[in-house]
């Protein structure tokens, strides 16, 4: 029996690996394409064609962190409906392996890249989108979202704060930092820090050129309005808004680590913001890798079928169509989770749910049948 299953799985990883590289070589000519426009743009500023290719080499992480799931299908069916049409794998079924072998099999292999998925999009990948900004954000400016940057909230004891963001710049400095301090019902505004630049440290943030005004004696006496204004080439700020915080509001959160979802989904609750589409991505980041197990189990079924030549292109195309509809559900419960506010857990994990049972109920029919 071990050998039988050393059998499948080299076959599975050379097509699976064979996959991937089909698919990475084509996403990689379509995102060169790409950042030749970007060349072009900032040729004057530095940015030449191998500052491109370097990036989109460095993006190559998270290409494969999106399509190992989708790879793992195609792989996994187009090794079953070979074994099943030259007729080894009903060989294999006469020699001892039973279905429930044959799925304990497939699902010990899809855990390892269970392990592989996870490890790319919590480690890999984070760390390489990290350095490929970097490398854009030397020629092309700092990462910035719209025309207002981003708007974070914060709570310290009877104040809470309101925070403006303009930009980060390649080395995690923040550009045009604004601090607004209310009271607690967040109705009396108290003071205004403006800084030109911010460094995150351990302590808070340390704020260079400050421009501070104080509105709380205005407030107080209203007949004789005061407010006191201070400059400061220095000033530390206590938060605990970290780094990972700031890139959540400003980058894609599809990229964060899903630690980093986590504490800023926390950050939010906190603060008395909505979380719902933070909490969602954060559970589709836990359940995404274990999509290697539901492709698994949606293969197995293809090794109980009848093939003849002819069909072998079209049992791979059918298994394309179904990864593709799985993903494209995952997405859409996602929506549909943030807009009807369901369990963020059940939003991410129902396309999982939905396709193990019928895939397995589509195994446990073919079995029976024969």
């Amino acid at each position: 029996m071990k050998t039988i299953t050393r059998l499948i799985y080299r076959q599975i990883v050379l097509a699976v690996a064979f996959v991937s590289l089909a698919f990475l070589a084509l996403f990689f000519f379509f995102d060169i394409t790409d950042e030749l426009g970007h060349v072009q743009s900032y040729g004057k500023h530095g940015y030449t064609i191998w500052h491109a290719f370097a990036y989109v080499a460095l993006k190559i992480p998270s290409r494969l962190y999106d399509l190992l799931p989708i790879a793992v299908l195609i792989g996994t069916i187009y090794v079953l409906v070979q074994l099943a049409q030259t007729s080894q794998f009903t060989i294999m079924r006469t020699s001892g392996l039973g279905p429930l072998q044959a799925l304990g099999a497939l699902l010990a292999l899809g855990l390892g890249f269970v392990v592989l998925t996870f490890a790319l999009g919590d480690y890999v990948a984070p760390a390489a989108n990290r350095i490929a900004t970097t490398v854009q954000a030397r020629f092309m400016g700092d990462i910035t979202v719209g025309r207002t940057g981003a708007w974070l909230k914060d709570l310290q004891g009877e104040q809470s704060y309101s925070i403006n963001v303009g930009s980060m710049s390649a080395d995690g400095q923040l550009k045009r930092v604004r601090i607004l301090a209310f009271d607690a019902t967040a109705e009396s505004l108290q003071s205004t820090l403006d800084a030109t630049t911010a460094d995150i440290t351990p302590q808070g943030w340390e704020l260079h050129d400050v421009r501070q005004r104080d509105f709380s004696q205005a407030q107080a006496d209203p007949d004789h309005a005061h407010i006191s204004t201070s400059q400061h080439e220095q000033l530390l700020w206590k938060t605990g808004i970290s780094a990972d915080m700031i890139a959540a509001a400003l980058l894609s959160p599809e990229r964060m680590r899903t630690v980093e979802l986590l504490r800023y989904a926390n950050h939010l609750e906190a603060t008395g913001q909505n979380a719902q589409s933070y909490e969602i991505e954060f559970w589709r980041k836990v359940f995404y890798p274990l999509g290697c197990l539901v492709m698994m189990v949606l293969a197995l079924p293809f090794a109980y079928l009848h093939f003849r030549s002819s069909n072998i292109s079209s049992m791979v195309f059918l298994g394309v169509l179904i990864g593709i509809s799985f993903f494209l559900l995952n997405n859409v419960f996602g929506f549909i989770g943030n807009l009807r506010h369901w369990s963020p857990w059940l939003a991410a994990a129902s396309p999982g749910i939905v396709y193990s049972i019928l895939s397995l109920a589509a195994f446990t029919w073919l079995v029976a049948r024969q």
